[in-house]
């Protein structure tokens, strides 16, 4: 499903995978009552069920956003229609899609401060960014909040808090669907490219399925189509794209189960951890693989140790007579035996290191959930996160030992 961004959406039946939590949490999802075909029309929301920027500017709050300076963006003018809609209750138009959505979200960026240390370093840092983020937002913007007060009898403090914006924002970035929208004067430049679509709520997510969703010009509706087939009385499922797990938990709160797109993240840090300090090199080595962008996604994957990996390692393991011939590395080239053998030990060992790493966080995570009754919910999506990767290294273990054996 796309999300205010350019992606693909995909759709089928259940196959082996399960979350560890469903979309929100609320476990809700749609069967099919018949057999559907690829290509089938299974979703067609008309465009006054879509909730976006034209709804916002459209209501009793588009006077005192087009008139603020600097101009709002795009998505929190969404988020304040959010929190206003919110506290209208019952007199909000909008009361059967608000009583739908979480009371609260389970994004990293929601997890309380000591879940959040047991997270994989990657995906700490990722969520700290988030966090600093909608922080930053609420600072910057409190002056227009304050604004609002005129439609409220409670002091504004109370309606546009901190909490209220952080749900407003989870809701917006779990759930908007991607749509380009016209440039509303008043709204800033922005990429104005999110929807809310109400209905969509009730499908849960599968990384097996594919659909193809977009916004129809012609008939002025957002649809969804099938691009595989589903039986009938199945359940009917979309894609937010072929994410792995710790992109799943930043940006939606939950684990993929057995997600074939499931990966290990290993860090320049790591990645030198184990090579000789005494290489003179090193220095050189790493700014080779920088320019040529061998320092990023470098992974573990259920095949084992990613190429990417293998070739940074095989470059960073070059002898001091075989260094010009990094170029070859990079194009795919077998330089030497020992070369292979040596950067394959080293993927080994960082591969050990992550093993005991996931083996002390889930050790934590359980004397944790020991402690803390009230933060069960959390640490079990941080165990969840943990195990899959363990499972993912125990696999890459196993190619690695079976590759070394090749070279003895």
């Amino acid at each position: 499903m796309q999300k205010g961004r350019g992606r693909t959406s995909r759709i089928r039946r259940r196959k082996r995978f399960r979350s560890s939590e469903s979309r929100g949490g609320t476990g809700r999802g749609l069967m099919s009552k018949t057999s559907l075909q690829v290509g089938q029309m299974i979703i067609s929301l008309p465009e006054s069920c879509l909730l976006t920027t034209d709804t916002v500017i459209k209501s009793y709050l588009g006077p005192y956003i087009t008139k603020w300076k600097p101009p709002l963006p795009p998505l929190l003018a969404l988020c304040t229609f959010l929190v206003s809609e919110k506290h209208a209750g019952d007199k909000s138009l909008w009361k059967p899609y608000l009583e739908i959505l979480p009371k609260a979200y389970t994004c990293p960026v929601c997890l309380e401060p000591k879940v959040v240390k047991l997270l994989p370093k990657p995906l700490r840092a990722k969520a700290q960014e988030q966090r600093t983020h909608v922080q930053e937002i609420f600072t910057s913007y409190r002056d227009f909040f304050s604004s609002l007060q005129p439609l409220f009898s409670e002091a504004i403090e109370s309606v546009f808090n901190y909490s209220a914006l952080l749900w407003a924002w989870c809701t917006v970035n779990t759930r908007a669907v991607y749509m380009r929208h016209r440039q509303w004067e008043g709204v800033s430049a922005e990429p104005d490219t999110y929807a809310l679509a109400p209905f969509l709520d009730l499908l849960n997510h599968s990384p097996d399925v594919q659909v193809k969703a977009a916004f129809n010009e012609e008939t002025r509706c957002y649809e969804i189509r099938t691009a595989s087939r589903c039986r009938k009385h199945e359940e009917v499922f979309i894609c937010y794209g072929p994410h792995d797990n710790q992109r799943l938990f930043l940006e939606y709160g939950f684990v993929a189960v057995c997600n074939p797109h499931s990966c290990v993240y290993v860090s320049k840090d790591i990645l030198v951890k184990y090579l000789p300090s005494t290489d003179k090199q090193m220095n050189r080595k790493i700014s080779i693989l920088k320019d040529h962008g061998f320092t990023e996604n470098l992974t573990f994957g259920w095949d084992g140790p990613s190429w990417r990996l293998l070739t940074a390692l095989k470059l960073l393991c070059l002898e001091a007579e075989e260094f010009t011939c990094w170029k070859k590395i990079l194009l795919g080239e077998v330089i030497s035996d020992t070369n292979e053998k040596t950067s394959l030990d080293i993927s080994q060992k960082i591969c050990y290191y992550f093993i005991e790493e996931a083996n002390t966080m889930l050790q934590k995570v359980s004397h944790m959930k020991g402690e803390e009754v009230a933060l069960i919910n959390q640490l079990t999506l941080v165990e969840t996160l943990w195990t899959e990767e363990l499972k993912i290294l125990h696999i890459s273990a196993e190619i690695l030992n079976n590759l070394q054996t090749a070279f003895t």
